[in-house]
């Protein structure tokens, strides 16, 4: 089959010739239809996000096709199911080996482009809002950076379930393209400072609750000063710099937790878990249209550094997905 490697002397990209996955005990293999992208590829190909032990070294972590063969000791899954699914690595490829844990039904009326965009980042959403963040209706969620693919996850998902959403964006021009996510309040961090806006949310009596923050960097500390009592700050990046000066006393009279989190981390248990969890809770949200997929732009497989670029220069408002097969 072929896959796109990362050349590991220039970090380029090539799609070529690599050996067919093996089935395992427990797996299916998926003939992969379309497999989105991510910002961890990007770490992966910088190498900087190896994938776990085992998983192919070309990059994908999400994708969506039809099950072409399943371990005997499979019962869930049979050959001609149409599916989605989350990977350790290897979804840039016409066909992955996947553990049967982690292949989900494709919600009815969603395509194969849209359904590989879901594995991921919605699992992700998922993760930081209800598992990690323990989100209830009626509180007030930051999600920033709010033209990334992950927010086009979490805002949808915590305006279904009933929460009030702040996000950030940078320009006027960001502002419109994430209009379409219907956020309470879209902040223009290069018109508006987002500490003092988080201290004038306090003051109206609407302070956050929880936030997921992939940002960090200096403005992080000054944050932290205007959150609800009891605040759930998710770190899940520090895109904006590692380092921010934090007033502790501010942390324990307000009960704040700092969590930092990732998926890649979840034991393979957790993970098949918590997609239980997203299907059982999220497809009918899916399928009744209160969560829309939002795709950004399509590229033939053979154009992965192309479509790579999208992400590296922030012009996307949702997902880059790959189409692998027709």
């Amino acid at each position: 089959m072929k896959a796109i490697v990362i050349n590991k002397q220039d970090q380029s990209l090539s799609y070529t010739d690599v050996a067919n996955p093996v089935l395992k005990a427990g797996e299916v293999i998926i003939e992969t239809y379309a497999a989105a992208l991510n910002r961890a590829d990007l770490l992966q190909r910088e190498g900087n996000y190896p994938p776990p032990a085992g998983c192919p070294e070309w990059p994908g972590l999400e994708v969506a096709g039809i099950i072409k063969e399943v371990a005997k000791d499979v019962t869930k899954w049979k050959v001609g199911d149409k599916v989605c699914a989350l990977l350790g690595g290897g979804g840039y490829a016409e066909y992955v080996a996947v553990p049967a844990d982690m292949v989900m039904p494709i919600p009815k009326g969603l395509s194969y482009v849209e359904a590989a965009a879901i594995p991921e980042v919605y699992m992700t959403a998922y993760l930081n809002l209800f598992y990690v963040g323990q989100a209830k209706a009626g509180e007030t969620l930051l999600m920033n950076a709010g033209a990334s693919g992950l927010a086009s996850a979490v805002i949808p998902m915590a305006k279904a379930f009933g929460l009030r959403v702040i996000t950030t964006v940078l320009g006027e021009e960001k502002v419109k393209e994430v209009a379409y996510l219907n956020a309470d309040r879209v902040v223009d961090t290069t018109k508006e400072d987002i500490a003092q806006v988080l201290r004038e949310e306090e003051q109206n009596g609407t302070p956050v609750n929880l936030a997921i923050d992939c940002l960090a960097g200096e403005k992080l500390g000054e944050c932290l000063k205007y959150v609800a009592r009891g605040c759930r700050w998710i770190q899940i990046a520090s895109l904006a710099g590692d380092i921010s000066p934090v007033d502790f006393r501010n942390i324990f009279v307000k009960n704040i937790r700092i969590i930092g989190s990732t998926l890649r981390s979840k034991t393979p248990e957790e993970k098949g878990q918590l997609l239980s969890e997203l299907v059982e809770k999220t497809w009918c949200k899916f399928e009744s249209g209160e969560v829309k997929v939002k795709i950004y732009k399509t590229f033939p497989i053979q154009q992965a550094d192309d479509a790579q670029q999208v992400l590296y220069r922030g012009e996307n408002v949702g997902k880059v997905v790959l189409i692998v097969k027709e």
